[in-house]
């Protein structure tokens, strides 16, 4: 999490970043001003809460008119890989997934074998995982039961949009 997001716009633009996912928590004062820019370069706005944020204060960038594309409900505190996945932290997937049908929903931390289904099963869509897959004997078997718990049970393909942002 950094303190300035609007500084970093600009560098990952140019980069050719498709996405930037920003924090509520230090965006409140220039919220519609970031999400205005990280569309002007043409990437992909989303923005993510901690834990102990409370889920309604990303309800008004989602309904915004000039809206962000992605909510991202972490589910460790940010700052280190390895941590245990917060189960408590679905109440929020299951509320967005209930008021925003259609909407990209990613969770981040911890999310493993022993938790993809809980998640997935609460409505997330874009699943992030770091140590589950980078640090498994077999990655690309970890990254298959994440496609097949997301996707398998239903039957469904992936859309564009998630094929392209990189959402399970």
């Amino acid at each position: 999490m950094v303190t300035n997001p609007i500084d970093y716009v600009e560098p990952l633009g140019k980069a050719g970043a498709s996405g930037f996912t920003f924090h509520v928590e230090v965006s409140k004062e220039n919220w519609q001003e970031l999400i205005q820019r990280i569309k002007s370069k043409g990437m992909r706005p989303g923005v993510a809460l901690k834990p102990g944020t409370p889920i309604e204060e990303v309800y008004h960038l989602v309904d915004s008119e000039n809206p962000v594309e992605m909510v991202l409900v972490m589910t460790v505190e940010p700052g280190f890989g390895g941590q245990k996945f917060m189960p408590e932290t679905m109440d929020k997937v299951r509320v967005l997934r209930k008021r925003y049908p259609l909407l990209d929903i990613e969770v981040d931390g911890g999310l493993g074998p022993s938790t993809i289904d809980v998640a997935a099963s609460a409505g997330a869509n874009c699943i992030v995982a770091g140590s589950s897959v980078f640090g498994a004997p077999e990655p690309a078997a970890v990254i298959s039961l994440f496609a097949k718990e997301c996707f398998g049970k239903s039957g469904e393909k992936l859309t564009l949009s998630q094929a392209r942002y990189g959402c399970l």
